[in-house]
Parts: structure tokens; sequence; C-alpha cells
């Protein structure tokens, strides 16, 4: 896109230096800007249909830049399409998968190869950070792999306060574990089943070599050596 639009802008420079007018002349011709003149010349604007109706008129180009314009747009318009049918792709793709099937399979993922895929009711805390350890995925490459950021991945897995994923990112978490492998899902459902977090520190835990008010009560209250 950026190429054609350079392509084109060097056309326009081309025709207008063999006319002999500078960007200042051919902008007072055709009642344009000559900043909107040197933004097409660089590739920064393609402007309206009608600019180059006027630029070819003026510069005696006898159809030919108007000609390159209609190329170039064609080019655009079919590339703006593809986009859009792409994004309607992506965003119908989450209803298009087939539906999957619960398991309740705890073997290991060796022995898991003939097991479907798990259904989660709701994403929590805790299935997403299993999601995430099942895929092997750092916060930051799960974040790319979902197309989301980081910040969301870590909000949802904050150990006192975890954020709640809207419905359309439990979509997008629903699509993550589906088209996990199978080594993923068994991994996925072995972490669930078996839950490691870390537990929280102990700070009012007594300290090695350190006497504490309990064992100095204790040694106050043992009676004297006859």
């Amino acid at each position: 896109m950026a190429d054609a639009r350079k392509d084109l802008g060097r056309h326009l420079a081309h025709w207008r230096t063999a006319a002999g007018l500078t960007q200042v002349d051919l902008a007072a011709r055709i009642l344009y800007s000559r900043s909107q003149i040197a933004n097409v010349e660089s590739g920064r604007d393609n402007t309206t249909r009608r600019f180059w109706q006027n630029a070819d008129a003026t510069l005696g180009a006898h159809g030919a830049l108007l000609a390159v314009y209609d190329q170039a747009h064609a080019l655009m318009r079919d590339f703006h399409a593809q986009t859009e049918l792409a994004r309607d792709q992506e965003r119908q793709l989450p209803t298009t998968q087939p539906a999957p099937l619960t398991s309740t399979c705890t073997a290991s993922p060796t022995q898991c190869e003939g097991c479907g895929p798990t259904v989660v009711g709701r994403w929590t805390r805790r299935e997403i950070h299993a999601l995430r350890e099942a895929l092997r995925m750092s916060v930051r490459a799960f974040a790319e792999h979902l197309g989301l950021t980081p910040a969301a991945i870590t909000a949802w897995e904050h150990r006192t306060t975890p954020a709640t994923p809207t419905l359309a990112a439990q979509s997008v978490l629903d699509q993550a574990l589906t088209l996990a492998d199978t080594d993923s899902k068994a991994r996925f459902r072995l972490l669930l089943d078996n839950p490691h977090d870390p537990p929280h520190r102990q700070d009012d835990r007594p300290k090695a070599g350190r006497s504490t008010g309990t064992s100095m009560a204790h040694e106050d209250q043992t009676p004297p050596t006859p």
C-alpha cells in the first residue's frame, strides 16, 4: 500500500517536472495547496479522483495520470475489502468452532491421547493460571497468544484481588483451550486437580535463635532447684 502511494506520487512529480511547473505553480492551477501537492508526491496522501483529473488535464498527461491513480485505487480498495473479510472471519471464529466435549480425565499426558477438551464454566484466577502454565508460557507470551495485554493477564491472576474477565475475554480463553494440543489439555486438568500454589508467608513464625515471649514466661514459671 505504501509503495503504491509512493509510485503514484512519483508519476505526478514526473509529469509536473516535464511540464516545467513547480509545486506552487501546479497548486495554483488546480486550486489545491502546495503542501497537498507535496504530500501526494511523497506518498503520504493519494487524495481524490477529482484531484487527479485536474492534474492530468493541467499537465497534459492525456489520461496517463488518471489511469495510474485508478490502478492504485483498485489495489487499495481490494486491500481494504480483504482486511474487512479477515476481521469478519475472526469475529465469527469463536461461534464456528465445534462444541467441545466434557472430559473428566485426570491421567498423565502420555496416557490421555484420546481425551476430549475440557469445558470451563467460568474462568477465574485458578483456571487462567492453570491454562498459562499448561501452555508453558510466560505472562507476556500468554498475552500475545491471546491477543491481549500483559496487564490484563496480571490482573486476572492477581493473588488477592483478581479481576474478572469479560464475556468476550472468556470466549478468547475458551478458544485458547479448545485449540491447545493434547498434552497441554492434559496438563491443564492435572493442574486443576492438583493445585500447587506456594503457601502464604507466615510473618509471625518464630525465627531460629530468637526466644519468644511464650518461652520466657515458661522459664519464669520453672521452680528453683532446692
